[in-house]
């Protein structure tokens, strides 16, 4: 008998029909949550909020709702509570029960595929309502059809209760409360109040007019009021103000449109400021899409044709020079993009990106009308921008010939790393990984200490640029950071390939005092703004060297924080010798090892990148040229700061 055969003779190789399992109800979403909302993270955590509200809006979207009530109650108990028309609360023809009943317990069940109730909106697969309810401990809503109310409680997506009618009401609207379950959300269910706040901030920006409140109720209670009649126009102001960055035109190019049949829309707000970076946020149905779609892509290609064609019309490109790239004429955009259409494709639950093909050709016939006329209508913002674009595109000229030149020096070179780089033995990205180190004393003891086989050492040199200040010209050649572009091997920015990227963890090891956080804010400037997708696939971490070594009879134990300084203290009693390391140098290659570079031992933190857009507004205040915006910044969260060393 052959292995094979033997084995499948044995109980645990057979796979019969028995195997084949059918999750019934809402057991499917307790099972695989991160189908459904992505993840169970704190990302995920907040997505239950936005389905919720997300409903609301789509009520708003129908011209029923002009107020919605978000609340974080203690014990992080979310309620969201709308004026729109309620749920509807009649028996459902095919169900024979309630139809919020349906809607809380059934996927796939809604008003938005295909019926009366809506033309457009967000909630497409009729899932948010039942995945929030299966993903909870426990859910109520209670329903306002303007007579009277009706309740009805759920756990863990079961009801436990009949819907009730509770009074009579002259209220409209719907109020769902509900708390997360921990036995899904285990990483945590304590809410962010800045991430909730910042997405009903754009959803008020999306429909002019319609006011969000937003309370946490928790310690120290704080309630905002989001209600702009502005729109997206008032959301650029709001960016430009918040980043305290200077615009190169007055007004915010506004414009809009709708196809013949009227199954979609657009609507453009953008601006041009100072900065060297775009800043470009889409929506569909009132949904950011993350990930952009066919909406961004027609967005950009019109964008860069129409500039091109008013830049040659008014002499700015001579007939012997080269076209603006998209690059270009997008440095220092600010641009918000929010379209509608009665059947959106999105791809995923989580929403991150549009596919429908007809709106890219809506998309791209506005832009190139309206955005024609308004330049032709208003020369001194239009030279303005066309200026920009100009000089974005000498520094990309200027960055590819010094691009270039750094290649034809390498290949001259008998070594095509950088001289510093201590490399690895392995060639395997998978299991490699590098660590940039502050300074060549603290180089000096991780090249001692550390595993030749995988880790790879790279000591920086001379003072740091910050390329927040700087367009991509500026790095090139610079001693600190071209070691870096060359020794991970992707390329940078446009050129940018990740799977050319040499290792899987990139480490930044810096002195645990201010210089030392300095360095790591401005390697991590330099990799949001050139090296993105290396963070978002990852491979970007920040090492954790100790505060502290507490030595009693020559035995050392490490304390990572004063906490766990002050608990060693106590278990070994008085007489220990403590020593504060100030910086990596201080520790010799053994030390180095055990603490920091010891994969069984070591703590990292590892650099994530939940809200783009949030990153994007922090290091635009932290490191762009504005001074009192960062004081702002530290002021306000000066409470938060944690091993602060003066």
């Amino acid at each position: 008998m052959s292995l094979l055969e033997e084995r499948n003779q044995k109980e645990e190789f057979r796979y019969g029909a028995q195997e084949i399992q059918v999750l019934e109800g809402l057991e499917a979403v307790r099972k695989r949550p991160g189908m459904y909302i992505g993840s169970t993270s704190v990302k995920g955590l907040h997505h239950l909020v936005h389905e919720i509200v997300d409903n609301a809006v789509d009520e708003a979207l129908a011209g029923f709702c002009s107020r919605i009530i978000v609340e974080i109650l203690p014990g992080n108990v979310v309620r969201v509570r709308d004026n729109g028309r309620g749920i509807p609360v009649g028996v459902h023809p095919k169900m024979g029960v309630p139809a919020v009943t349906v809607v809380f317990t059934v996927l796939h069940a809604g008003g938005k595929f295909g019926g009366q109730g809506y033309k457009v909106a967000g909630g497409l697969h009729g899932v948010g309502s039942s995945v929030v309810n299966a993903l909870s401990e426990w859910l109520e809503v209670e329903v306002f059809d303007g007579s009277f109310s009706y309740k009805q409680r759920f756990e863990r997506g079961n009801p436990v209760s009949d819907l009730i009618k509770t009074q009579s009401s002259e209220h409209r609207g719907t109020l769902v409360e509900f708390k997360a379950d921990s036995e899904i959300f285990k990483e945590t269910t304590d809410y962010d109040s800045c991430i909730l706040a910042s997405r009903l901030r754009e959803q008020a920006f999306l429909n002019a007019g319609l006011e969000i409140c937003f309370k946490d109720l928790r310690d120290g209670c704080s309630s905002e009021t989001f209600k702009y009649d502005g729109g997206i126009s008032s959301f650029v102001e709001f960016i430009h103000k918040k980043r305290a960055l200077d615009v190169i035109h007055e007004d915010v190019i506004h414009f809009s449109a709708e196809s013949e049949d009227g199954s979609a829309s657009v609507e453009i707000a953008m601006q041009y400021n100072v900065s060297y970076n775009e800043l470009l946020i889409s929506f569909a149905n009132n949904i950011h899409t993350n990930d952009g779609g066919t909406h961004e892509e027609g967005f950009k290609v019109s964008l860069t044709k129409v500039m091109n064609s008013y830049a040659r019309s008014f002499g700015f490109l001579k007939e012997s020079d080269k076209n603006f790239l998209g690059e270009d004429v997008r440095e220092g955009l600010c641009a918000i993009i929010s379209v509608k259409l009665v059947s959106a494709q999105f791809e995923g639950q989580t929403k991150a990106r549009l596919g429908n093909s007809e709106i890219k050709v809506l998309v791209e016939r506005t832009v190139s009308e309206k955005l024609k006329d308004y330049l032709e209508e208003n020369p001194a913002s239009a030279r303005s921008i066309v200026e920009k674009a100009s000089a974005s595109a000498k520094a990309r000229e200027a960055a590819k010939k010094a691009r270039d030149l750094v290649r034809r020096k390498t290949v001259m070179e008998s070594a095509s790393l950088p001289g510093a780089l201590s490399d690895c033995q392995s060639k395997d990205p998978r299991e490699t990984e590098i660590y940039v180190v502050e300074g060549e004393s603290a180089g000096g003891s991780a090249r001692g200490g550390r595993d030749r086989y995988f880790q790879a050492i790279l000591p920086l040199r001379g003072k740091m640029l910050n390329v927040e200040k700087a367009r991509l010209d500026k790095v090139y050649g610079n001693e600190k950071l071209m070691p870096v572009v060359t020794a991970l091997g992707c390329g940078i920015g446009s050129d940018l390939d990740i799977s050319k990227l040499r290792y899987n963890k990139i480490i930044i090891m810096a002195d645990a005092d201010v210089d030392g956080s300095h360095i790591r804010t401005l390697l991590l400037t330099f990799f949001f703004r050139f090296f993105r997708k290396v963070i978002e696939d990852g491979h970007i971490f920040i090492a954790k060297p100790p505060l502290y070594r507490i030595t009693k009879f020559k035995k050392h134990r490490y304390a990572f924080t004063d906490e766990e300084r002050d608990a060693i203290l106590s278990e070994v009693g008085g007489q220990a010798e403590i020593q504060r390391y100030k910086g990596l140098g201080e520790m010799d290659p053994i030390q180095l090892w055990e603490t920091t570079m010891n994969p069984e031992t070591r703590v990292m933190l590892k650099v994530s990148l939940e809200d783009a857009t949030l990153a994007d507004e922090v290091f635009t205040i932290l490191m762009g040229e504005k001074v009192e915006p960062r004081r702002d910044f530290i002021e306000q969260n000066a409470r938060y700061v944690v091993n602060l060393d003066i």
